[in-house]
């Protein structure tokens, strides 16, 4: 079988499962969220946090709520590491540095999961079981969280009510990510991920995302939410390294765990706002993309122009031979089109075009399908910019879903599209300017460039991957990513929580003969031209003297 051949199957195969899913498991995360009940080990948890589960909050209380929760989050994680010689479990390690321990803290509370160090030789037992797989949980909670309260402000009418960030926390974690981690955990150890707490070696894996964390049953972090590392695993080699990933079929099994939350949260959204076709048009819009992006790298590494690529057969370099090219590319799709950033093969050593690629799925704003719940309210930020400028191409005010798009509501929308290009951008020409931030890349020229880009993409779209090839644990990157870490996941969220409000405050307007269907296919393409042209006017010049100029030469 030739590898074109063998990777589409591949691409195939995983399609045609998540379309098998995308039904029973949005229908089983809809009844989870939306359950009128509260199960026994939630209420004991409302206890103890002391809060009311029948209360709502306004879109201001809810977005409070967000930052407090992960602001405690942060600071217990920095402490947790600033100590962990003192503590159980410690491996013999000295306390994480402070900017290290800083830039790890927000990493992992912003489900971006960067990581500028080694944990085989940084981390103890204690600080990754109660710290690190922690915050893999509940951080991936918050993006359904605000993912649905988005939702309901498009549901709900006359209202200030959003729901309970903290109902909405609890049930997430306990009903959705850790039944699903569970079961993959099970299912990936059968595999031979190897499990233990053996004291010289991080044994235990979420496997997949190259997250290491020890003990008891925790399970394969793409379950959990498409998070992303940058390194870690077994000798820093992440899901390229049998330990975490032994064979094709875990590594087909990961990438699809790394997609179907994601994909089946648009069926949340239409069973939610009463209108299912709404959600097979959103996820239809993430499969166009998704399925475009995963086409064009996998070609792109298959049929490089090159004499030593056409020896081979492809791109090899930097590639697992249990995987090749085909497998290893559209892993590369699925992490970095997701908030995940796990990596089976080093996107450093990709041609220029397909490196070009990966940063370009991060710069779609990580929304086909995205992270958990980020994707989903990225998403539909872009239905709702697209349904405005729609409106006026043909003079008509606006209308999304029976809510109207008015000047209030596009401010929150463009605010949330301009945040992470601004921070992506200063964020490299920063680095650029700076004669010690340029000493730490091991490239001169565009690829030099491409490796700053990416890793200021990663961060601040919370994807965790990096392009390697440039040393982030010095105090200027631990500092500057950990702040595009910081805004570009946190800022967002407060636009599209007071977009939410916006929305749940407005009396539906009736459906007319000038209403955009947004089910049609017409308003599918719409969506996808939009998100394409948005990316190319905002980045373009930026990649043309990366990847671009690199992949032209």
């Amino acid at each position: 079988m030739s590898p074109t051949v063998a990777g589409v199957l591949f691409i195939v195969s995983l399609v045609a499962v998540l379309v098998l899913l995308y039904r029973p498991f949005g229908d089983y995360m809809h009844r989870a969220i939306t359950a009128p009940r509260h199960l026994r080990a939630e209420r004991f948890v409302y206890r103890v946090v002391g809060v009311n589960p029948d209360g709502e909050q306004s879109w201001g209380v809810y977005a409070r709520s967000v930052l407090a929760f992960s602001a405690v989050s942060v600071l217990f994680l920095y402490v947790f590491q600033r100590l962990q010689d003192r503590l159980w479990l410690s491996l013999g390690f000295g306390p994480v540095r402070p900017g290290q321990a800083w830039n790890t803290a927000v990493s992992f509370v912003t489900n971006t999961n960067w990581q500028s160090y080694s944990g085989e030789s940084t981390m103890g037992h204690l600080v990754q079981m109660s710290g690190l797989a922690v915050q893999n949980f509940v951080s991936a909670a918050v993006g359904v969280s605000v993912a649905v309260a988005l939702v309901r402000g498009f549901a709900r009418s006359r209202t200030d009510q959003l729901g309970n960030f903290w109902v909405d926390l609890v049930r997430v974690s306990l009903r959705v990510l850790l039944p699903v981690a569970v079961l993959a955990a099970l299912v990936l150890i059968a595999g031979g991920v190897v499990q233990n707490l053996s004291a010289g070696t991080e044994v235990t894996t979420l496997a997949g995302a190259g997250q290491h964390v020890t003990g008891g049953p925790v399970a394969s972090q793409e379950a959990i939410k498409e998070l992303g590392t940058n390194g870690g695993g077994f000798y820093n080699a992440n899901s390229s390294h049998p330990f975490e990933n032994p064979t094709g079929w875990t590594n087909w099994l990961q990438i699809l765990l790394i997609l179907v939350i994601p994909f089946s949260l648009p069926r949340v959204f239409g069973r939610m706002v009463g209108d299912r076709r709404q959600g097979l048009a959103i996820a239809g819009i993430m499969a166009v993309l998704a399925i475009g992006s995963t086409i064009a790298l996998t070609v792109l590494q298959l049929h490089h122009a090159g004499t030593v690529p056409a020896a081979a057969g492809a791109a090899t370099e930097g590639v697992e031979t249990r995987f090749g090219v085909a497998q290893s590319a559209t892993f590369a799709a699925a992490t970095t089109l997701t908030s995940t950033g796990a990596v089976n093969s080093f996107h450093d050593s990709y041609t220029a075009l397909g490196g070009m690629v990966t940063m370009l799925n991060m710069m779609l704003g990580e929304v086909a399908p995205g992270g958990v719940g980020s994707g989903l309210y990225g998403m539909l930020i872009l239905a709702v910019i697209t349904v405005f400028v729609a409106g006026l191409m043909v003079g008509r005010t606006p209308e999304y879903l029976g809510k109207k798009i008015g000047a209030r509501e596009i401010k929150f929308a463009s605010l949330y599209l301009l945040t992470t290009p601004a921070l992506v951008l200063v964020g490299t020409a920063t680095a650029m300017s700076s004669a010690s931030a340029r000493s730490a890349m091991a490239n001169p020229g565009p690829h030099g460039l491409s490796e700053v880009l990416y890793a200021y993409t990663s961060a601040s779209n919370n994807n965790g991957s990096a392009f390697a090839g440039i040393s982030v644990n010095t105090t200027f990157y631990n500092t500057t990513l950990g702040l595009c870490m910081l805004l570009g996941r946190f800022l967002p969220i407060i636009f599209v929580l007071g977009l939410a409000g916006s929305l749940a405050r407005q009396q539906p307007v009736p459906a007319s003969a000038g209403t955009l269907k947004t089910y049609q296919p017409l308003f599918i393409g719409m969506v996808v031209a939009v998100t394409v042209v948005v990316v190319l006017l905002t980045y373009l010049p930026a990649v043309a003297l990366g990847p671009l100029a690199e992949g032209i030469q």
